[in-house]
């Protein structure tokens, strides 16, 4: 063993390319699509570093054009998780033990893959099976999830750093212990950086994870895989079993060596998933870490003041980026009386511009919902406006599946600030505008604050600092993430470490050394010096 001191390079965030027409970066990427949708490929579980064939097939479709097969996978069940979970019990002895710089090691090597030879298909393959244009693709398959991969290492040896004050004649020390078992990190189809930093996270502190990907973005998880083990990652260390979710996760929540879960999801799913957990804890061998990032009802809060091209720009930008399929989406917006003329003007112009198709089309700003389940509860949401007496739609509302799962960007004004669409999530292209009188600010801040069970993240806009201080202050516990001025997602590992609370998550921040924190349990160590000899203390001399 080596004796050095070893610092992990000091991490900047990934430059994001521009792909600009003519660009050296925008030639390679198109080939790299071309070359990928003009393939199938089948996609095995892999467990314990080995890949395994089950025959019970899912498909792969570009959202944009479902009769479009990218590949088939096999799904796991019971007896797969099984294999998963004692592939993590047999890596666990050797990985939880390696050396903390060797974990890191094998995800800064990672980095440097996805930042080089790897950028173009883990970009393709999210752009073409998850139906991300090509700018929303490179911010995240490829620059955030770089950044986790050398942020978070950073974030360890800090975390490591981290030790108690000793007094004269004793030496004390903390050691950051893998948790004992394996974590079942669940992943959603939305940002492929999630699904490679939920399973990674915890292994770099030397756990063991059963990973679960997204059904819907299983082609890109794959990759990511392939990514992990060329980066040196020990079979076993991390277990893809993608399938369906109560056949993949009953069997994980049941399993005495769970040692964590690691979500991003849905409310419901993870309240059920915390509801086994309690079910289940007299059995467990430790308790379980529970660590969720879920919904959002996210906000933008116009004061009276706010600039209003600056304003228009995060409207369209937080609302229909990625089709709205972010937990962090701008989905409500409450604004002025006095700004809303020119605000919806400049708007619905804007909107109009806005194209939607085929990601591998670069001009286009849009691109297709993930699937038919998510079309149809958007369409659903779109409807029931459209036959309310408390809304009007503004633009858009249309929607056609027959070839791809195309939403129109739709704008909604409600006349009621508890109407139904001011306060579900959605997840879609659907932004709803409830405008207050200038003198009920108050108000409609107590709506803004109350209108939602969530509180992921949200927006205030302003030119006037006392406001700003003042909306602040009353939308404290309304988001975990908190812009001002600015449009309420994108946030950047290691500059805004991301989370909510309330029915949002557990606000464990991903992109910050606080995550890393829940998944070792610390020991603490007192070596005494010169240890006493005698049992009696000076206050009992005669």
């Amino acid at each position: 063993m080596h004796n050095a001191f070893i610092d992990v390079p000091f991490p900047e965030n990934e430059p994001i390319l521009s792909y600009r027409p003519g660009s050296p970066e925008r030639e390679s990427l198109t080939e790299q699509l071309d070359s990928m949708a003009a393939e199938q490929i089948e996609i095995p579980l892999i467990i314990g570093g080995k890949e395994i064939t089950t025959g019970n097939f899912g498909d792969c479709r570009m959202p944009h054009d479902h009769g479009h097969l990218l590949g088939r996978y096999h799904k796991g069940g019971a007896k797969e998780v099984e294999m998963a979970i004692k592939a993590s019990r047999e890596a666990f002895a050797e990985w939880s033990e390696m050396p903390w710089e060797a974990r890191a090691s094998a995800m800064l090597k990672a980095a440097d893959l996805l930042a080089g030879p790897y950028r173009n298909i883990l970009n393709a393959a999210t752009m073409l099976g998850q139906s991300k244009n090509v700018f929303q693709a490179e911010v995240d398959a490829a620059c955030e999830l770089i950044d986790f991969y050398r942020f978070n290492p950073y974030f360890a040896q800090t975390l490591y750093q981290q030790q108690p004050w000793s007094a004269p004649g004793c030496w004390n020390y903390v050691e950051h212990r893998a948790l004992e078992g394996f974590i079942f990190a669940v992943t959603p189809f939305n940002f492929t950086s999630i699904a490679g930093n939920l399973p990674t996270a915890p292994t770099l502190m030397g756990c063991c994870s059963v990973w679960k990907p997204a059904s819907s973005a299983v082609y890109s998880a794959y990759y990511l895989m392939k990514i992990l083990e060329k980066a040196g990652l020990p079979p076993g260390v991390i277990n893809m079993v993608p399938g369906p979710g109560g056949q993949i996760g009953n069997p994980a929540l049941a399993s005495p060596e769970l040692a964590g879960v690691h979500f991003t999801g849905s409310t419901a799913v993870f309240q059920g998933m915390w509801e086994t957990i309690g079910k289940n804890i007299k059995q467990y061998h430790t308790y379980p870490r529970i660590v969720g990032e879920t919904g959002g009802k996210d906000f933008i809060f116009a004061h009276p003041s706010a600039d209003i091209p600056s304003l228009v720009t995060a409207m369209v930008r937080g609302a229909f980026e990625y089709q709205g399929q972010k937990c962090s989406a701008a989905s409500r917006v409450f604004m002025p009386e006095s700004l809303w003329p020119e605000v919806k003007e400049r708007l619905l112009a804007e909107i109009e511009t806005i194209t939607m198709g085929d990601p591998r089309d670069f001009t286009n700003f849009m691109n297709a919902v993930i699937d038919k389940p998510a079309f149809d509860s958007i369409a659903e949401y779109i409807e029931y406006a459209k036959n309310s007496g408390d809304a009007e739609i503004l633009c858009g509302g249309g929607h056609d599946d027959s070839k791809g799962y195309f939403i129109e960007p739709t704008v909604i004004q409600a006349t009621n600030p508890k109407f139904k669409l001011m306060c579900e999530e959605i997840f879609g292209p659907v932004l709803t505008v409830y405008v207050y009188l200038d003198r009920e600010i108050d108000l409609a801040l107590e709506h803004c604050n109350t209108g939602s069970p969530y509180a992921l993240t949200g927006a205030i806009f302003s030119r006037d600092r006392q406001a700003i201080v003042e909306l602040a202050a009353k939308l404290r516990h309304a988001a975990g993430n908190f812009y001002i001025n600015d449009k309420p997602t994108g946030a950047v590992v290691g500059q805004q470490p991301f989370g909510g609370s309330r029915a949002s998550g557990t606000n464990d921040k991903a992109g910050s050394m606080f995550n890393l924190l829940r998944w070792v349990s610390q020991r603490s160590t007192k070596e005494t010096f010169v240890p006493p000899t005698d049992y009696r203390y000076p206050f009992m001399q005669k």
